[in-house]
């Protein structure tokens, strides 16, 4: 049986669950139905602009959230994952896993400013506001590529020494990310451009999405057996563990509702409260669609979006892909809109 957390009992936990059960809970508001081929992976958010940003495999969708309708796409990012946005230099920059670069492009034209080598298979990618610096953070080459986000020059490669998987910027010039194979969460310096700590997430398994709180200075990564692993950034000690659903790629925080979102891909969204720094409670557990495991919050309307699809059935097992995952059911593309009543 696994921990709920590492400061307050059990049964207390169930009573604190009780009395939230009769606040504002989360539903689902909207389907958006975008149609096209392809899978996908992390979406990003533009608060100012209210733009929905979607990797699509071999594109980057942009979508206008207050219509529901695709605006722009930008073609040619193959195997893309992510899409870091740094709108006071008017530039985001895509990761393409399977081209081993990130492509920089204007905000406002969407036109490819510059194409960056990294290392190899850049996944999660971030932007460090505090030194300008863009974080690609390469899942085969277990490394980061360090970019001017100015000069796109290339500062530094950070050996990692494991698969980095999702990051977020601390907000005092370090940054955050999750060593999914041995189960650590790295802290690197931006200026220097080097890794500073490795702690170890006690109770995780293969950690995927970071959420953050910057105000209480805690990092949420979400983990592949079913935890929250809850950790304090200026010590790395593990404060806190929470249980969540299955296949959960992607976490998210509020920090005006204090609430902690993990989207599992079994099609629930886990909603973990805050109640301090140290004490947390599974606040909800709302319906979602299978297949929705990563997610992006837009902090100004609160509303969360959860790409998705429609699956067939898994192809026959076979020597090379003794996993093989569910067919995409072609044109069944959607982004789930969850918002709080």
């Amino acid at each position: 049986m696994k921990r709920i957390s590492r400061c307050i009992p059990l049964a207390l936990l169930a009573l604190v669950a009780q009395a939230h059960a009769g606040e504002p809970q989360y539903q689902l508001t909207q389907k958006l139905a975008l149609g096209g081929d392809g899978g996908w992976d992390y979406p990003s958010v533009d608060p100012a602009t209210h733009l929905l940003y979607l990797s699509r495999a071999d594109h980057v969708s942009i979508v206008d959230t207050a219509s529901g309708k695709e605006v722009a796409s930008i073609a040619d990012t193959p195997g893309v994952h992510g899409i870091a946005l740094a709108p006071e230099l008017n530039r985001g920059f895509i990761s393409c896993g399977k081209a081993d670069v990130v492509k920089v492009f204007d905000l406002k034209t969407r036109a490819i400013l510059a194409t960056v080598a990294t290392g190899a298979g850049p996944d999660a990618i971030a932007y460090e506001p505090v030194t300008r610096r863009v974080f690609a953070f390469n899942g085969h080459g277990h490394s980061a590529t360090v970019i001017d986000a100015a000069s796109n020059a290339v500062v530094a490669t950070i050996p990692l020494g494991g698969k980095p998987e999702f990051a977020q910027a601390d907000g005092r010039g370090r940054m955050l990310v999750n060593i999914e194979d041995t189960a650590e969460l790295a802290s690197l310096d931006a200026k220097a451009a080097s890794l500073v700590s490795r702690w170890p997430l006690p109770h995780c398994e293969e950690p995927s999405g970071l959420a953050y709180d910057a105000d209480h200075r805690r990092a949420f990564s979400t983990c592949g057996n079913q935890v929250l692993a809850v950790s304090d950034v200026d010590s790395g000690k593990a404060v806190a563990s929470v249980p969540i659903g299955k296949g959960v790629d992607g976490g998210a925080f509020d920090p005006a509702t204090q609430d902690v979102y993990s989207a599992n891909g079994e099609g629930t969204l886990t909603v973990v409260h805050e109640q301090a720094p140290d004490q947390y409670v599974v606040k909800q557990t709302l319906p979602t669609q299978r297949g929705a495991r990563t997610i992006a919050l837009d902090s100004t309307t609160h509303r969360l979006y959860l790409p998705t699809a429609e699956f067939g059935p898994a192809p026959a097992a076979g020597a090379d892909n003794p996993h093989p995952r569910p067919a995409i059911i072609s044109g069944s593309f959607v982004v789930l809109v969850v918002a709080g009543q």
